[in-house]
């Protein structure tokens, strides 16, 4: 066991996909204490920031075969920090159905504004995950508007080579969203998200 302390993140996670429940372990051993102490800062509550880590880690052993992972620190960093922002704005909202009564259209309407907002601040980090030249391309296209010729033409790069990264840039993402567990809702500001 004590030999797994000696392995890179690289190399833990090629062990946890194959199910080596002592890699997944040492995973949990060595990032546990910083996704807590993560989840704790932001929520005041340390039942509510065992719980959001416990799941995290829950989620990255069911989906062990399917993550795809540039960086394993900053993956679970990025997944901690939704689960946060989520957490704290369904006790915001508990609290105040308990002193308000709201239209059911008005509730509606802020549950996909606020989906929209938290699934944009997860693309967002996820962008940072891609490598250096997919990001690049990414950021060109979503950020900046420029079109595939002037992308090309900004990188020195083929068009083809262009759509290729963009391409892989957005399948990254989406793939991270479905394992991370994170369900992406047909909402109207959808329109907003850079994926689509």
């Amino acid at each position: 066991m004590g030999a797994y302390s000696t392995y890179t993140d690289q190399e833990l996670i090629a062990l946890l996909r194959a199910a080596d429940h002592a890699a997944f372990t040492e995973i949990y051993n060595r990032y546990w204490s910083t996704l807590m102490a993560m989840a704790y800062n932001h929520t005041k509550d340390k039942s509510a920031a065992q719980e959001i880590v416990q799941e995290l880690f829950v989620g990255v052993w069911s989906r062990r075969d399917k993550l795809e992972i540039q960086t394993l620190k900053a993956y679970l960093a990025t997944a901690v920090k939704f689960s946060i922002f989520k957490q704290i704005e369904r006790e915001r909202r508990r609290r105040d159905i308990e002193h308000k009564e709201y239209k059911l259209n008005s509730y509606a309407d802020d549950e996909q504004k606020l989906e929209a907002k938290f699934l944009q601040e997860y693309i967002n980090g996820q962008v940072e995950l891609l490598p250096e030249k997919c990001r690049l391309v990414f950021n060109y296209s979503r950020v900046e508007g420029m079109t595939i010729p002037e992308i090309a033409k900004e990188m020195n790069i083929s068009e083809k080579t262009v759509e290729g990264h963009l391409t892989k840039g957005i399948k990254v993402i989406k793939t991270n969203l479905k394992d991370s567990g994170i369900l992406i809702i047909a909402v109207s500001a959808s329109s907003h998200l850079w994926i689509n």
